[in-house]
Parts: structure tokens; C-alpha cells; sequence
């Protein structure tokens, strides 16, 4: 038995992510609540042994997600220090993501 592996590669939140049916991605914030559906732009689709890169064809390729939740990333701290001055400034970041789930690749 030999299964077909099916994947494209999408643009989601300013990147490029490789997804498959059933993946769970984390991207930048898009619009939308829980629940609701997402169609990202393929880029390029692989099917068992065909690979389809061509704008046309691709064109037709509709790869769709559930939105699952909107959370906020891990905190960062950004630090700037001048020796000598008494110049210390400290800010915090926590990006805004979205946690999506692969349905289909059709």
C-alpha cells in the first residue's frame, strides 16, 4: 500500500508555511473569530508525485482553514542601555497570533 502525500506551500501572515490536511499553524493575527473559515493563496502544491507551481493552475487550488482561537506570543524585552549617561529604557512586546487548522486542499 502506498499513501499519497499532499501538501502545499501557502502565504500566510507574511510567511510561507508548508500545510497539509489536519496541520495546526500559528500565524500573525487575521480577521475573523473562532469558528470561522480562512482561504490562503497557494504558492505550490505537491500531489504524490506531480508538483504544480504554474499561476494558473494554481489559481484554481483552494486551500482552507477553521480558525481555531487568537492568543498572544511569548513576552519579549527590548533593553537599550548608554554607558555612562543614566540613559536606561526598558518595553515589552507580545505579538498577536492566530492558531488555524488545515480542512482541505482541493
Amino acid at each position: 500500500m502506498s499513501t499519497q502525500v499532499v501538501y502545499a506551500i501557502v502565504r500566510a501572515g507574511g510567511r510561507q508555511e508548508k500545510v497539509s490536511v489536519g496541520d495546526y499553524v500559528t500565524l500573525n493575527r487575521v480577521p475573523g473569530g473562532a469558528g470561522s473559515t480562512l482561504e490562503l493563496p497557494a504558492l505550490l502544491l505537491v500531489d504524490g508525485e506531480k508538483v504544480t507551481s504554474a499561476a494558473a493552475e494554481l489559481a484554481n487550488v483552494k486551500v482552507t482553514a477553521e480558525i481555531l482561537e487568537d492568543l498572544r506570543g511569548p513576552k519579549i524585552v527590548i533593553q537599550k542601555f548608554k554607558n555612562k549617561t543614566g540613559y536606561r529604557k526598558r518595553q515589552g512586546h507580545r505579538q498577536e497570533l492566530t492558531k488555524i487548522k488545515i480542512t482541505s486542499i482541493a
